[in-house]
């Protein structure tokens, strides 16, 4: 039914920064001359793609989370890494200290003791050259303190580069967080210039207590999928893996999780998980995608329903497919 597409991240985030700035244009503003006022229908059209864009921005920035937590993990290891090499690096200090201190008591104090405090551990194995008259094995550990020390240095350098590499990327998301939050105050001004309901929340349970599964899935795609009616009512969290908040592919996540079964975190690496299915074979517990750029996905529960995390203020819920989601669907996978 649905031809299946992605788009590339640089074009994402191209067609990204063009909404953001098409939302602002319906904005009221201070003109010199009366502009005319847009329908209701210029006004729908760019809620719909205001939603569309700050759900693809809360993907990218899943993203980014992802790198600079990879980033943290990195410096951790390089941590545990340089903590190793010091210890080491101790061990063989007090050995060519000892050296040091033998050299003295035979009458050679620079030899050996100078070596200990040059600015480039290179330097020692030119300075070895001349320390011929030592044993080998004593060589051999003079060597190796120089080596320990630079291997340090380089760790240390390292680890360095990986933190300022994590804190760039840091600031980065926190200004693709206040551009979502800018999208997402347009799309609110939006909605309250016309009366009507906003087609991405048709057929939206609006049950006071959250609904029950009563279809017949069984197994995993069950489990998943009890766990995401017992998040119905859960506020959508920008970025959110739970418990009291999810974005959509923190929700699929999720609810994949409690049937014990783990996926990646975004909707583009869920995307990109294999077994796909068309839209005349969806069962449930399907993952179901949303629009060109991946922006959403949600949970197919059966009876041409999903459970999704909708986009910020409001809550998860049980939504039906058609019109408006069927007519935006591009794949389904099967975990």
């Amino acid at each position: 039914m649905k031809n299946e597409h992605r788009t590339s991240a640089a074009s994402r985030m191209f067609t990204t920064a063009a909404f953001v700035a098409v939302g602002g244009l319906l904005l009221p503003t201070a003109v010199a001359h009366a502009e005319p006022e847009p329908t209701k229908e210029e006004v729908e059209e760019r809620v719909e793609e205001l939603l569309q864009e700050s759900s693809t921005l809360v993907q990218e920035y899943n993203e980014a989370q992802e790198q600079y937590d990879a980033a943290e993990t990195q410096v951790e290891d390089l941590d545990e890494q340089i903590g190793s090499e010091e210890e080491r690096f101790e061990e063989l200090r007090t050995k060519v200290a000892e050296l040091a201190n033998t050299s003295y008591q035979s009458n050679d104090p620079e030899s050996v003791a100078t070596a200990l405090f040059v600015d480039d551990p290179s330097e020692i194995f030119e300075q070895s050259a001349d320390l011929s008259y030592l044993s080998e094995s004593r060589r051999r550990e003079l060597e190796a303190f120089a080596e320990s020390d630079a291997r340090l240095i380089a760790l240390k350098d390292e680890a360095d580069k990986a933190y300022d590499e994590a804190a760039e990327q840091l600031e980065e998301l926190e200004e693709r967080k206040e551009e979502v939050e800018t999208t997402l105050a347009e799309q609110e001004e939006l909605l309250a210039t016309f009366d009507g309901e906003n087609p991405t929340a048709a057929g939206e349970s609006a049950t006071g207590a959250a609904p029950t599964y009563t279809g017949s899935a069984s197994g995993n795609a069950r489990a998943a999928i009890d766990f995401a009616y017992s998040k119905i009512g859960t506020p959508y969290q920008w970025g959110g893996t739970g418990p009291n908040g999810y974005d959509c592919s923190g929700l699929t996540q999720a609810s994949w999780a409690a049937a014990g079964v783990g996926i990646p975190r975004t909707t583009y690496t869920q995307y990109d998980m294999p077994n796909a299915v068309a839209w005349e074979d969806i069962q449930p517990g399907d993952i179901l995608f949303f629009f060109p750029d991946l922006g959403h996905n949600g949970l197919y529960v059966g009876n041409g329903m999903m459970v999704h995390a909708p986009s910020s203020g409001k809550t998860i819920s049980e939504v039906r497919l058609a019109d408006y989601w069927a007519q935006h669907f591009v794949g389904a996978r099967r975990p």
